[in-house]
């Protein structure tokens, strides 16, 4: 090779260098700020502090490329008016509970939980296998929104009331905070039902406002300082046999992402899911050790025949939603049908091991 040939291609592979040296800051500028509300107060646990790891995750996933700003309820729009901010691309995303937009569409609310109906598990057998999430897929794009599971904070406490629950006639009358379907089926037993957010629960308590509440168990129940003012503790929760977190995000938002970074999104919810759902189970136990021990809250769980009753109410108010419209009508029988289908499978399994368990192990 003469000295001339290798200049001119010692120039080549330098140009070369200098090409992928300038494609550097191109890279750079394809950063992205997203905007996610949520409808907690800043911080919360779980709830709040969830929010905040999915949105750290998804950032340290993209390497940066996509940073995730999170705004608790009230920085940037107020908590129940999340679903709107995205639908309109006031923010990029939200991260809250399905169940306070049913003003949208009332089968929203089968995306957060259903009165008596599937636990945690079974929900999420149904959205990742059984159709739930393609039924959720549909409805959601309605408004410009792509939902996923992001959390679930597992089967409720039935709530905090100012006096015992002895009949359903000690229900007529209360004025308590209970969102969703659950909220109807109060109505329909001659209770007021009032839908706040958390941050507001403690002052209504306080001040007068309801007499009863629930929000979602122990752990953060005892956060809230619930047992201030009220000292009467029901369980189980008819209301929430689980508690849905959805991550939504404006469709328009969704499509403009690349094929992986959509992927990368429905991994990282449905990693949060789990470890949102894992954490619930972990602190929910000593937190009403606490409540109970320290704070001398009195535990009580529902007569049965008040817990009957309310349930036979459910399956009335559950109906009624999914009668709204074609597509309620098949959002309902496809969760009625894996509801039978996981839960049968449950009945077997899981529900007759914990019994024996308890009876040999007390």
């Amino acid at each position: 090779m003469d000295r001339r040939d290798f200049l001119k291609k010692a120039s080549l592979v330098s140009g070369g260098a200098a090409a992928s040296t300038l494609a550097a800051p191109a890279y750079a500028q394809g950063k992205r700020t997203l905007k996610m509300v949520t409808s907690w107060p800043k911080n919360f646990p779980g709830l709040g502090t969830g929010a905040q790891r999915l949105a750290d995750n998804i950032t340290a996933m993209t390497d940066g490329r996509l940073t995730v700003k999170v705004y608790s309820a009230g920085e940037l729009v107020p908590a129940f008016e999340a679903y709107d901010a995205v639908m309109t691309g006031t923010a990029d995303m939200y991260h809250a509970s399905e169940y306070n937009f049913v003003g949208k569409s009332k089968s929203l609310a089968f995306f957060t939980t259903v009165p008596m109906g599937m636990t945690a598990t079974e929900f999420d057998a149904w959205i990742h296998h059984q159709g739930g999430q393609e039924l959720w897929d549909e409805l959601a794009a309605s408004f410009n929104v792509k939902s996923f599971p992001a959390g679930n904070t597992g089967a409720q406490m039935g709530g905090w009331f100012n006096k015992e629950i002895k009949s359903l006639d000690d229900i007529k009358g209360l004025k308590m905070r209970m969102p969703g379907m659950g909220g109807e089926v109060l109505r329909r037993l001659g209770a007021s039902a009032v839908s706040l957010p958390g941050g507001e629960i403690f002052q209504a308590l306080q001040s007068g406002a309801i007499d009863a509440t629930e929000f979602v168990g122990p752990w953060n129940d005892l956060a809230l300082g619930f047992y201030k003012t009220t000292k009467f503790y029901y369980y189980p929760g008819f209301h929430e046999p689980s508690g849905g977190i959805s991550v939504g995000v404006n469709l328009d938002v969704f499509n403009d992402f690349s094929k992986a970074d959509q992927a990368m999104l429905r991994t990282a919810c449905i990693a949060e899911n789990n470890l949102l759902s894992s954490e619930y189970n972990a602190h929910n136990g000593a937190a009403l050790e606490q409540l109970v021990n320290k704070h001398g809250v009195v535990l009580k769980k529902f007569p049965d025949d008040v817990f009957d009753a309310i349930g036979k109410v459910c399956e009335e108010v559950v109906a009624e939603f999914g009668a709204q419209d074609e597509l309620s009508g098949r959002i309902y029988e496809s969760y009625l049908a894996a509801r039978k289908n996981v839960g049968d499978w449950m009945r077997i399994t899981e529900r007759p091991f914990l019994d024996g368990r308890d009876r040999v192990l007390g």
